[in-house]
């Protein structure tokens, strides 16, 4: 029991509060459900610092936002300092345009390797899609990785492609979607469904980046940026939940 303040630490950190400043993104509960503990990062915050390692292609980096503040990891930082001021939060973010799985697997493997992290955040998938490459290099690519953060006693979260009416129409998404979702049953990390968050808020009008007008494309970018950041803080609240009721078990 003695790790138990650690991981409610976490749960408290993690609470839906609002900021001021903040408005609420309604996600159906069942997308931001993690499906699997969150040990490493329980313990980091019960030791007040949590290193936070973010790999991706464009995407984690923020384009079109209104700076690199907006951009969906610093929101993620923004949220977890404003709740815990007596921790000491560092999200690093390593990405570029155009990088394939095995690609992100290198830099992860990369920076892991130079000062690790209790917590890598994954987004991939969509090079592939685009690109039509083999699900199966991309799945390799991901245990490959996955293996590696398990092995430094890191968690690890995936986070499947954005929704995109243009790559749904011009690219068969839905074997990578899978895949995803295979993978990160198989290694038993949660996953961040962004794409099926992202088609409820388009479809629920809450923010629709393809559609929005372009003098409102800035605001519609940062607005998605910032539901991605609080989806994510959700993700990570259950999956504190899921490792203090092992620990309870």
């Amino acid at each position: 029991m003695a790790r138990l303040p650690g991981m409610l630490l976490l749960v408290a950190l993690l609470a839906p509060a609002a900021r001021a400043e903040t408005r609420a993104c309604i996600s159906p509960p069942e997308l931001l459900d993690a499906g699997a503990p969150l040990p490493a990062t329980v313990r980091a915050v019960a030791g007040r610092s949590l290193r936070i390692l973010v790999v991706g292609g464009i995407s984690v980096l923020g384009p079109g936002t209104s700076g690199p503040e907006a951009a969906w990891p610093a929101r993620l930082q923004a949220l977890l300092a404003a709740r815990r001021p007596g921790v000491a939060f560092e999200v690093v973010v390593r990405g570029r345009r155009g990088i394939n799985t095995a690609e992100a697997g290198a830099l992860l493997a990369e920076e892991m390797a130079k000062a690790p992290a209790q917590l890598v955040l994954w987004a991939t998938g969509t090079v592939s899609a685009v690109r039509g490459l083999e699900v199966d290099e991309m799945v390799e690519a991901l245990n490959t990785g996955l293996d590696a953060v398990k092995a430094a006693g890191a968690d690890a979260v995936l986070i499947d492609p954005q929704f995109s009416r243009f790559l749904r129409a011009n690219a068969n998404v839905d074997p990578y979607l899978d895949a995803l979702r295979l993978v990160a049953a198989a290694h038993q990390v949660p996953l961040l469904r962004r794409w099926d968050l992202m088609r409820y808020w388009a479809e629920t009008e809450q923010v629709d980046l393809e559609r929005a007008p372009k003098p409102e494309r800035v605001a519609a970018t940062d607005r998605l940026n910032d539901c991605l950041a609080q989806a994510m803080a959700a993700l990570l609240r259950a999956g504190a939940a899921e490792a203090r009721d092992q620990l309870r078990n």
